[in-house]
């Protein structure tokens, strides 16, 4: 077993888990209202959606995903998932104040959060299924399928990693903001969901009538 091989799909769970998308604009607005534990559920929500990603290629249920209704459903149902979350946020943003933060959001409600983004974003299913996939059948052909689990394992490490470092993160900074800089960073956080779901909805529209 080569640790370079190791590292490398360590830095691949970094690399998966790191660009500014949805997730990673959900896991800062709960961390900086909520502190780190709201931050770190959030991506482990997204997590286990990861590892049904994941699951999905190990026993073949890629083609599924290829069928274009299904497409079309998870591009809309994404896109209208992510316009709610951004709408209710930048809402709930101007009740925010410190004695807001003290009655923070529920843990379930953070982990679906996570979850449900993650789950429903064809960006994400593209992503997953297209370079996971394709590294995956690259290191069987190349090493064998025996340390397949390991090294998966290794990506599992790289996400867990950055979870942890940006829930410590919005820790650090939520000790300098005030009510003012809480209630802007979260409709800014909510304009980029708006934003992202405006995208999977025009995605969806397009294939619909398309």
């Amino acid at each position: 077993m080569s640790v370079n091989i190791l590292f490398s799909y360590f830095v691949l769970g970094i690399t998966l888990a790191a660009p500014i998308g949805p997730v990673n604009s959900a896991r800062l607005d709960k961390g900086l209202k909520n502190g780190f534990w709201h931050a770190w559920i959030v991506g482990l929500g997204a997590m286990i959606a990861d590892a049904i990603f994941m699951m999905m290629v190990y026993v073949g249920l890629v083609k599924f995903l290829d069928i274009p209704i299904v497409q079309t459903f998870l591009w809309l149902f994404g896109g209208f998932v992510l316009l709610y979350s951004g709408i209710e946020g930048m809402f709930a943003a101007k009740k925010l104040t410190i004695d807001y933060r003290s009655s923070p959001d529920s843990m379930l409600k953070c982990f679906m959060v996570g979850f449900i983004m993650s789950i429903t974003s064809p960006l994400s299913i593209l992503f997953w299924l297209g370079i996971y996939g394709s590294v995956l059948a690259k290191t069987a052909v190349t090493y064998g399928t025996s340390s397949l689990l390991v090294y998966t394992s290794m990506i599992f490490i790289g996400l867990t990693c950055w979870d942890i470092f940006v829930a410590s993160l919005t820790t650090v900074f939520r000790r300098f903001l005030n009510d003012a800089s809480i209630k802007a960073i979260s409709i800014i956080s909510g304009l980029s969901l708006v934003g992202f779901g405006v995208y999977f909805g025009y995605q969806g529209i397009t294939a619909l009538l398309g």
